[in-house]
């Protein structure tokens, strides 16, 4: 057998390639759009993929399904319960699917959504003991995938919440303490609470260590998951309703194009916004006034989803060997409205000088002097799970994820000082007030941690 897990970062997601190195059969589980990787892979280890299987309609990124099966030719797998527009094998609990002597079964695991699947997998299909089980988001290390998304139109959250407590308590624990687990997610993914940075575990670790996992009631379970999840990015019915879709396919070798500068400003005027990825002290030291300042050594794809439209177009700045990176990772949340790229930036901005603005970022003894004044809007955009390790005195709790839509709470008139756990995101969030039309916004350098720390020296 052939087992691999492909672990993207920056959506903390999983995907996995199953195969059968006797027959060259092979298998590929919750895909990401740009399929090369897999593509790549089969052919140097000589492999056939002949089968696509998505444990769910995932909402936190567009899943290559298409892509995929546009390139080999292979059937696309949901559980029984998904109806999406195109073609699929419609997968019953306990199908067994054969590769050769690997064999794949499905268990039928609802409770993140109606149709979510877990895929038990056999080295040797007469084994006892399977090798492992992809879990989907049914079973994350450390954590459940959520119940209360808006991913499952026509089902309650705490409908989902006792399926999951059936799907987790009675379906996966009930296998071996041997048996691998191998989620689609790991820390940092807004699909759980409390997920590890483990890329793997087992059911018996799962069954010691996992909160979700010790025994207990269905409804102590549900207000266990369902307590102090993060908002939810507003993409995630965006990705979800496409994952469902027979949508534009992508293509393998897709890039975005050089733009002159004149195109560029043709753009922008026409409504395009310009998306700044540089490093956050490059974005502070110069930028064009308008953009939004997301940089590329964090959640950029997530972060995206968040702060803005996929109907948008979109202008990249960039640092030219990190540009088709950036496009692809607006495309792996469906966002292809992006128009083409600055193509110098220095020499963009230093053109346009009249236009061109610095960010405020303050230090923690400088929020500690601003916050004393009753003008001052100070924010904590943190998720709500956060707020146990403590916040500034006489902040507001203003997550990121509802920045867009809870905008009217504030005062554009008025100063406002972001902070978040280390920088990043209240970086990206100033950026967008900024956008919005608020002349005077700051944001705390290192963030709440730096915060913390410099009080905690000082007591």
């Amino acid at each position: 057998m052939r087992f691999t897990q492909y672990y993207l970062d920056c959506l903390s997601q999983a995907s996995y390639l199953i195969a059968d190195e006797v027959t060259g059969q092979a298998v590929v589980v919750d895909p990401r759009r740009d399929v090369a990787e897999y593509l790549d892979d089969a052919r140097a280890y000589g492999l056939s993929i002949v089968g696509i299987i998505n444990t769910h309609f995932h909402a936190d990124f567009v899943s290559g399904h298409l892509e995929l099966a546009r390139e080999t030719g292979a059937w696309i797998g949901y559980g029984e319960a998904a109806s999406p527009e195109f073609e699929v094998r419609s997968l019953g609990d306990g199908e067994r699917i054969s590769l050769g002597d690997v064999t794949l079964e499905i268990m039928a695991t609802p409770g993140h959504t109606p149709e979510s699947i877990s895929v038990l997998v056999r080295e040797h299909d007469d084994d006892d003991v399977p090798y492992g089980v992809l879990t989907g988001d049914a079973l994350f290390i450390g954590d459940v995938g959520r119940p209360d998304l808006l991913a499952s139109v026509g089902v309650t959250g705490d409908q989902l919440g006792r399926m999951l407590y059936d799907s987790v308590q009675h379906k996966l624990m009930g296998l071996p303490d041997e048996v691998r687990v191998f989620p689609a997610h790991g820390a940092g993914s807004a699909c759980g609470k409390n997920l590890s940075t483990e890329k793997q575990s087992t059911i018996g670790e799962q069954r010691r260590f996992n909160y979700a996992c010790q025994p207990t009631s269905e409804s102590a379970f549900v207000d266990l998951v369902t307590e102090g999840q993060p908002a939810a990015p507003a993409y995630f019915i965006y990705n979800a309703t496409l994952n469902k879709a027979e949508r534009g396919v992508r293509d393998t070798d897709a890039t975005v194009p050089a733009l002159t500068d004149e195109q560029v400003d043709e753009a922008l005027a026409g409504g395009a916004i310009l998306v700044d990825a540089r490093d956050q002290q490059e974005f502070a030291a110069g930028h064009l006034g308008g953009s939004i300042s997301i940089p590329t050594d964090g959640r950029l794809a997530e972060t995206v989803g968040t702060v803005l439209e996929p109907t948008q177009a979109f202008v990249l700045l960039a640092p030219a060997e990190q540009v088709q990176e950036v496009a692809v990772r607006f495309a792996r949340i469906g966002f292809d409205q992006v128009l083409g790229h600055v193509t110098d930036v220095e020499a963009y901005l230093l053109a346009r000088e009249d236009r061109v603005e610095r960010a405020s970022r303050l230090t923690v003894a400088q929020v500690e002097e601003v916050c004393d004044r009753d003008s001052v809007q100070v924010v904590d955009i943190r998720n709500v799970g956060e707020l146990a390790q403590g916040s500034i005195p006489g902040s507001t709790h203003l997550p990121l994820a509802e920045l867009r839509t809870r905008i009217g709470e504030l005062d554009p008139a008025r100063p406002v000082v972001l902070y978040c756990a280390g920088g990043w995101r209240s970086n990206v969030g100033a950026s967008v007030l900024r956008a919005q039309g608020f002349s005077d916004v700051s944001d705390l350098i290192g963030g709440y941690n730096a915060w913390a720390l410099t009080h905690s020296l000082a007591s």
